[in-house]
């Protein structure tokens, strides 16, 4: 094919409205501003001295073995927000879950696991193999081909609601309460070691927490609530089955681009694609993000491969194996994340 010809599809796959890619843009070109400033109560948190790292179980992950989903769910409605088919059921214990279909349901659900081992704040993510929802619509503006007609789909993540716990807004990389923090420095640090390259101010929340922590003091709780970019290449990219959850891409990307003797340089989030030039605004969204991963004080980002140090082999295996990845794909992206912690420490 002439590189004309080349040239003339990709733009087509990315105009076109269906496609992936083209989800991806309108996800970026109808970001909302960032709702730091709310009418919440309670104190800022970002991260919690997580004490018990290495006894941590990150098969289960933060909702624990109590908390996974079980029995009959129903239909509650879709959700057409970001770039993956979701939407929201009922359990029969009248327990509401997200359900996500698509690239991003495995992914996710490990970089919540890793994420919270080093005491950040994630959302409670399971992954299911088979899901059955009844009552399911007869079309989904989304994910359709995904559906049986008898309710039947495989490969999901559910996320679920807590009670207490209201979402109040979103918050700004470059603008929140935590700038220039080690705790912020180290959420980059962890951000570039799973290659999570969807850094948009979107993707962050603000939960209400009424009850608190130990203290049982109200707090907001700050996080990174979209992590399903993440296990892939570095930056957007074409074909997007590389950009997410592909452990060929995750093992030949680099990790760490520059050092010096004050800050450190990971290529997570990179430069898209130029062949997203098509999609200016989405192009220089993009673009502004890699200030995130760029000049991380050194000693911070050694303090977070020290945190990570104290994970053993099988913790980050069981954060695969709670994805349903394959054997061989559990033992090759642990082994890509350990010589990744290990770079960490020899700075």
């Amino acid at each position: 094919m002439c590189l004309k010809m080349r040239l003339f599809t990709l733009l087509m796959v990315l105009l076109i409205p269906d496609s992936p890619a083209a989800s991806v843009v309108k996800k970026g070109n109808k970001r909302r501003a960032a709702e730091a400033e709310t009418a919440g109560t309670g104190r800022a948190v970002l991260w919690r001295n997580p004490a018990d790292i290495a006894s941590r179980n990150l098969f289960f992950g933060p909702g624990g073995h109590q908390h996974q989903p079980h029995g009959m769910f129903t239909f509650l409605k879709e959700d057409l927000a970001g770039s993956n088919p979701k939407f929201t059921v009922r359990d029969q214990d009248g327990v509401k879950w997200k359900v996500k279909l698509g690239a991003e349901a495995r992914p996710e659900t490990v970089a919540s696991r890793l994420v919270w081992a080093v005491g950040y704040f994630t959302n409670e993510d399971y992954f299911l193999e088979d899901l059955r929802v009844q009552d399911m619509p007869g079309h989904l503006h989304r994910g359709q081909r995904l559906v049986a007609s008898d309710g039947s789909m495989h490969n999901v993540r559910l996320k679920r609601y807590l009670n207490g716990e209201e979402k109040i807004g979103s918050w700004q990389w470059r603008q929140e309460p935590f700038s220039g923090t080690r705790e912020l420095n180290g959420l980059r640090v962890m951000m570039a070691l799973i290659n999570n390259w969807d850094l948009t101010d979107e993707n962050t929340a603000i939960y209400e927490d009424e009850h608190g922590g130990a203290e049982g003091v109200p707090e907001q709780i700050y996080m990174v609530s979209d992590l399903g970019a993440s296990f892939g290449k570095v930056g957007l990219s074409w074909p997007l089955g590389k950009a997410r959850g592909n452990l060929n891409a995750f093992r030949r990307s680099k990790f760490i681009s520059r050092v010096t003797p004050d800050g450190v340089d990971f290529r997570t989030p990179a430069r898209p694609a130029w062949f997203f030039l098509a999609t200016p605004k989405e192009y220089n969204l993009r673009l502004h993000l890699r200030w995130i991963g760029r000049q991380i004080p050194r000693q911070d980002v050694r303090w977070m491969g020290q945190l990570l140090a104290r994970l053993s082999g099988d913790q980050i295996r069981d954060a695969f194996r709670a994805a349903g990845y394959s054997t061989q794909d559990v033992e090759g992206f642990t082994s890509v994340v350990e010589e990744r912690i290990a770079e960490l420490n020899k700075l």
